[in-house]
Parts: C-alpha cells; sequence; structure tokens
C-alpha cells in the first residue's frame, strides 16, 4: 500500500498536469508595445497578409502598412475617401480595400504598395470585403444599399450584386462554396452561395441582437457570431443554423476571431476589453480571460505565426468621442 503523502503528491500531480485544466489556466495574454502611426482619420478592420508577413490597418483616407517581422510601418496607401477592409489575394499579389465614401475598391501590390486600379461600384457604402477562394471573387458587404456586389479578380471589375434584405456586417469563406454573413439590422445570418451568388438561407440569430464580427471554426462546423445588444458570442451550428449556445464578452464589440490551433476564441469589445474564450468541444466553451485593451479599440486581427494580437484606436479625450491629434496606434498583445 503506498503512504498517505505519496498519494496525496500523486493526486496534485494529476491535478496539475491535466491537459484541459492547464489549457485554461496558461492562458494569459498582456500588453507587449504600442506602434504609433501619423493621422487622426477614423479606423475600421485590420487584415494580415500571412504570406508576406504584412498587417494592414484601416486609417481614414489610408491603409497603414506594418512589417510584422520588425512590427514598424513600412508604407502607406493613400488618397481615397473613406477606408474600411483590406481583402488579401496572393494568389494575384493583390489586396483590394472597400473605399466606402468613394463607392469603389481600390486595388493594390502586395509588394510595392501601389494602385494598380479603383473599381466603381453600383452599390453604397461598401464596408467589409473578403476573398472567396472557391469562386475566385472579391465580395463587398455595402451597409447603404444592404447587398453584397461580386468583382472578379482578373478582369478587376463588378459582376453583379447581391440583395441581402439588410445591413451587412461581417463575413466569412467557408472555401467551399459557401459565404455567411451577419445581417446586423436584422439579427440574421445569410447564407451565399458562390457558385450561383444567391442568397441560399437565413437563419435567425435569437438571443443575439446586433451581430457583427463572425469567424469560423470549419472543423467542427461552427461559427461564433458576436453581438452588441446583449453582450454575447452565439455558437451556430452551420449545418441547422441553430444558436447552440451564448457566452457573455463584453460592450460595444466588433471583431472575432478563432485561432484553431488552440482552441482560442478572440472578442475585441469597445468598452476597452477583449474577452478570450475557450473551446473546450464543439458545444462548450468558457471565458478564461479579460483582457484589458484601449477604450474603442473594438477591432483586431491575430498573427496565427506569432499568436499575437494587434488592436488599433486612437486615444479620445475624455468623455468624449473626440479624438486626441496624434495618438493613433496599433497596440500589440503577447501570450
Amino acid at each position: 500500500m503506498k503512504s498517505p503523502l505519496f498519494l496525496l503528491s500523486a493526486a496534485f500531480f494529476l491535478l496539475f498536469s491535466s491537459p484541459q485544466l492547464k489549457a485554461q489556466t496558461t492562458v494569459a495574454y498582456s500588453f507587449e508595445k504600442k506602434i504609433p502611426l501619423t493621422g487622426d482619420g477614423g479606423y475600421d478592420y485590420l487584415s494580415i497578409d500571412e504570406v508576406n508577413h504584412h498587417l494592414f490597418v484601416s486609417h481614414g483616407t489610408s491603409v497603414n502598412v506594418i512589417d510584422l517581422k520588425t512590427e514598424q510601418p513600412i508604407a502607406s496607401i493613400d488618397n481615397m475617401k473613406g477606408v474600411h477592409g483590406i481583402a488579401v489575394v496572393n494568389e494575384v499579389n493583390q489586396g483590394f480595400i472597400s473605399d466606402g465614401r468613394d463607392n469603389a475598391v481600390v486595388v493594390f501590390d502586395l509588394t510595392t504598395f501601389k494602385v494598380i486600379k479603383t473599381i466603381p461600384l453600383s452599390a453604397k457604402g461598401p464596408d467589409g470585403i473578403l476573398y472567396d477562394p472557391y469562386s475566385k471573387k472579391v465580395l463587398t458587404f455595402n451597409g447603404n444599399s444592404k447587398n453584397a456586389c461580386v468583382v472578379d479578380i482578373k478582369t478587376l471589375a463588378e459582376e453583379k450584386c447581391i440583395d441581402l434584405g439588410g445591413g451587412p456586417e461581417f463575413a466569412v469563406s467557408n472555401g467551399k462554396g459557401l459565404i455567411y454573413n451577419n445581417i446586423e439590422d436584422l439579427n440574421s445570418l445569410k447564407v451565399i452561395d458562390t457558385k450561383t451568388f444567391t442568397v441560399k438561407a437565413t437563419y435567425p440569430l435569437a438571443p443575439c441582437g446586433g451581430p457583427t464580427g463572425l469567424a469560423l471554426d470549419a472543423g467542427n462546423g461552427r461559427l461564433f457570431t458576436v453581438c452588441r445588444e446583449n453582450k454575447g458570442m452565439s455558437v451556430v451550428d452551420i449545418a441547422t443554423g441553430k444558436v447552440i449556445t451564448t457566452v457573455p464578452i463584453g460592450a460595444g464589440v466588433d471583431a472575432v476571431v478563432y485561432d484553431a490551433a488552440d482552441k482560442l476564441i478572440f472578442v475585441s469589445n469597445g468598452d476597452g476589453t477583449a474577452t478570450i474564450i475557450k473551446q473546450q468541444s464543439a458545444d462548450q466553451y468558457s471565458v478564461v480571460q479579460t483582457l484589458s485593451t484601449q477604450p474603442r479599440a473594438k477591432t483586431m486581427a491575430f498573427d496565427k505565426t506569432s499568436k499575437k494580437i494587434y488592436f488599433s484606436a486612437p486615444q479620445f479625450e475624455t468623455g468624449t468621442r473626440k479624438i486626441l491629434p496624434g495618438t493613433f496606434a496599433v497596440y500589440v498583445y503577447k501570450p
């Protein structure tokens, strides 16, 4: 028979060497550095070029380019009217920027950062933008026109627009012929068939209210949709469109990203926090950290290589939405 001291030691060893427990207790992100950027315009999406290791930051009438190897700004794509999102298409070495105030898509070279072409759209207010590798098309999601426009990456021209019936927010592609898109004002999710570029299905997202950010777990067939009105992240079964569970998050949410390797979900909230959620299984989730960030740092990008999170935001005059000049920056957080 083993001694009581041995049994007690063994129990402690098993407890603290449990893979599940270690996964939950070792999640701890912290602030690393600030990367100052010039200019005082508005800001929206961030996007990473994983091939060239560049971070693109929407910033008023420009897109700032940061080299992720040095974490220093190296270029700026300028002279637009109101930037929102950036889609990276490495197979043609081009980036696509949604210029919301110009109702256009600006195409640039991913290596030289020179503008190649400005594509006028028939829709108004292009906001979100993504590349669908299945159809080899870029789609813009247009808040003012409540539709999505399809742009061909070879002809660099608009092909058609898809009526969505409401104001679209973030969208994701499964790379196999389907795009999922949150409709913020209708509290619903649209499924777009990229073989025909028509809406295949519409799913209600209750109790989600005001859905914005969207991320895909292709392996488990789950979508993570973050919602402002009820301060929750809803987990959606993509096969049925049913909401499986809802996890509490911070206020003023905008973006969400999923790290499939470590089974972590990152949610950026405008209240100066980021909610980090552990995926225990396809249907079970728990909050493992509420990270303090910056007020109104509501969008972010996640680097799969370094595991760092990048948030963009200026500083504001206390109690107002007035940006303090010269304070815009990217804030870097590391595990």
